[in-house]
């Protein structure tokens, strides 16, 4: 069966929406062409999408993953034709920018205010995901560029640039005695409980967090676990540990939290952080090209 732009639109509003009547209404149309295009589609998959009631419809399990795969396909077609439009103009269009939550503060305002000021033209819709989801949105073509925590623990198929670098600051409670100092080594905090940083959701940051410390000559103590840079630092706030995070969260982050700097504990610095620009291995899209040294220059 012919699967449409339109027809893949309907699907995902309805998915949405769980009403014929409401989808119909923000697709412009009347509820009886909508049913006509669900029930087309259904037997043309050949597979029941839809329980329906009088009141609302429900997405059948296949009904739910089709939906999703559905986004995925608008969302890679959308990123195509945005960059048909800016190779064709090379300042205008849109670019798909994915990022992670530690950029948020700092670095990120600073690529959006100058690529709003160097190209007006170009509108960046901003997507926020972990490191690993963020490499695969880039391979799929969903995404034209994201900046993720570096290494990647799985690079294949990306083209990867370092273009910013920053280092590890400890966050404490408000009360803790090491906040009366103005600058920490690791080493200060070898007794203390961690909110440690999720494997998974924050893989980059746990893996610096961990090779920092152990390089200082002890592993952190397990207090608390966060997917999350305000997770983590919420831990902290509560009073009950101590926890490492990238030096451009800011000091007004949470109540009750205080940041300081760490000095490093020997001749190799082990609290570097790197945020490394993904895009899809051999890649040449000028607007993208545009964005990266702006980055860089932030």
């Amino acid at each position: 069966m012919d699967l449409t732009t339109r027809l893949l639109e309907q699907f995902v509003v309805l998915a949405e929406e769980e009403h014929f009547g409401r989808a119909a209404a923000r697709l412009s149309m009347s509820q009886p062409p909508l049913s006509q295009a669900i029930q087309r589609l259904e037997r043309g998959l050949g597979v029941r999408l839809l329980d329906r009631s009088t009141r609302a419809v429900r997405l059948t399990a296949a009904g739910s993953a089709f939906a999703r795969d559905a986004r995925h396909l608008l969302e890679a077609q959308q990123a195509a034709v945005g960059r048909a439009q800016r190779i064709a103009s090379g300042t205008e269009g849109e670019l798909h920018l994915g990022f992670i939550s530690g950029i948020s503060y700092t670095f990120l305002p600073r690529v959006l205010r100058l690529t709003r000021d160097r190209f007006p033209g170009l509108r960046l819709h901003l997507h926020q995901n972990t490191s690993a989801e963020l490499a695969s949105m880039v391979r799929s073509g969903r995404l034209d560029l994201a900046f993720v925590r570096g290494p990647l623990a799985d690079p294949d198929g990306l083209g990867l640039r370092t273009v910013a670098t920053e280092r590890l600051a400890v966050a404490l409670p408000a009360g803790h005695p090491l906040a009366e100092r103005t600058t920490l080594r690791l080493t200060d905090l070898a007794g203390e409980s961690f909110s440690l940083p999720s494997l998974t959701a924050l893989a980059g940051l746990a893996e610096q967090v961990a090779a920092a410390c152990r390089a200082a000559g002890f592993a952190p103590r397990d207090g608390a676990r966060a997917d999350s840079l305000p997770g983590l630092i919420s831990h902290v706030a509560a009073g009950s540990c101590v926890c490492l995070v990238p030096e451009q969260v800011p000091a007004g982050a949470l109540p009750g939290v205080v940041f300081r700097t760490l000095d490093p504990d020997g001749p190799d610095d082990n609290l570097a952080l790197t945020v490394v620009a993904a895009t899809r291995a051999g890649q040449r899209d000028p607007a993208v090209e545009r964005v990266l040294a702006l980055a860089r220059s932030a």
